[in-house]
């Protein structure tokens, strides 16, 4: 197959724990070609199809140069988003209008006949932190609100609460707040800026001790290893990003519970990856734009999760076969 990686810049990756790159690598070992791009270089324009400008790549092993281009910028090769045999949406949070715009331009390259993972009403339709609102049964006590008073209200009964953006990554703009209620105004006010943004405000979960774990799902089915990110020093954050410790461990039998309930249900919407994110028993996020851990959970286990992604793409983007249709030619006289 001709893949198509939509992607943040590939001289930003950190190719040792990217999982992007493990995608990209097993892809390559499969016999698959590759090519790349940005969000940016999509293009429509009417009368012709959705166009991507791409670089095709080839990774080299080197763990430097990691990668031969044989476009380079700003010379990339335009090709129509349809004409590759799969599309692989990477592009990593925030969720903000550039985003938004590029899953509208891919949905109409759908349309003309594209394979896009994540599809993109799918992405659109499943912010990472709302999302689990359809699932209140795996979920601790929980409030969205912009409301500064529910806010208070939400923290005198529970005590101890989180507080974060909806639109944040990495564990970015993450508050704790205690029984004390030290600068519950002034992180309200930082968060939710006077009323204008929508916060969520979630019961402080004591089990993230022993880690926020990422539990991945591909194909609907549950990756057979979490990655449980570990705070560290006096950080309440378990996020790698925020210098969370990983620890790759097998799913419990309520992770694999939580998984096996959602896996199907967003798979059969078009989420082809995603990764849920469960403290203790509570599920706290659904992931689905630019799932990670693929690396971290191969080192410590020899598990590979590339190389189930890459499986469950190639039958993806398999062609159907009609139920009624013959296995095998009929004779005729």
């Amino acid at each position: 197959m001709h893949l198509l990686f939509i992607a943040d810049p590939l001289e930003s990756f950190k190719i040792y724990k990217d999982s992007t790159f493990a995608m990209m690598r097993e892809a390559q070992a499969r016999g698959h070609v590759l090519s790349v791009c940005e969000p940016k270089d999509i293009r429509w324009q009417r009368g012709e199809s959705v166009t991507a400008f791409v670089r095709d790549i080839t990774l080299t092993g080197d763990p430097v140069h990691w990668f031969n281009a044989v476009q380079h910028k700003p010379d990339e090769r335009g090709q129509a988003v349809k004409d590759f045999d799969a599309v692989v949406m990477r592009k990593d949070p925030p969720f903000d209008s550039e985003f938004f715009y590029a899953t509208h331009l891919l949905e109409q390259a759908e349309r003309e006949g594209a394979k896009v993972f994540n599809k993109p009403r799918a992405l659109r339709d499943h912010p990472e932190k709302l999302a689990i609102m359809e699932w209140p049964q795996f979920i601790g006590p929980t409030l969205v609100t912009r409301d500064a008073q529910d806010i208070r209200r939400f923290h005198a009964e529970h005590h101890d609460i989180i507080l974060k953006p909806l639109d944040g990554m990495g564990g970015t703009g993450i508050f704790r707040v205690k029984a004390d209620g030290l600068n519950l105004g002034a992180i309200i006010e930082t968060l939710n800026r006077d009323g204008a943004e929508t916060v969520m405000v979630q019961k402080f979960l004591p089990a993230i001790a022993e880690g926020d774990k990422r539990i991945l799902v591909i194909g609907g089915q549950p990756v057979p290893y979490c990655l449980a990110r570990i705070p560290q020093g006096g950080e309440v954050r378990g996020n790698l990003a925020a210098g969370g410790k990983g620890v790759a461990q097998p799913l419990s039998a309520r992770d694999r519970s939580i998984a096996e309930a959602i896996g199907p249900v967003l798979a059969g919407r078009g989420l082809l990856l995603m990764g849920l994110d469960v403290i203790g028993d509570s599920l706290t996020e659904i992931n689905v734009t630019s799932p990670t851990c693929f690396q971290e959970i191969f080192d410590q286990t020899g598990f590979d999760v590339a190389a189930m992604f890459v499986q469950a793409l190639e039958a993806a983007t398999a062609p159907q076969r009609r139920p009624d249709s013959p296995t095998r030619p009929v004779a005729t006289a």
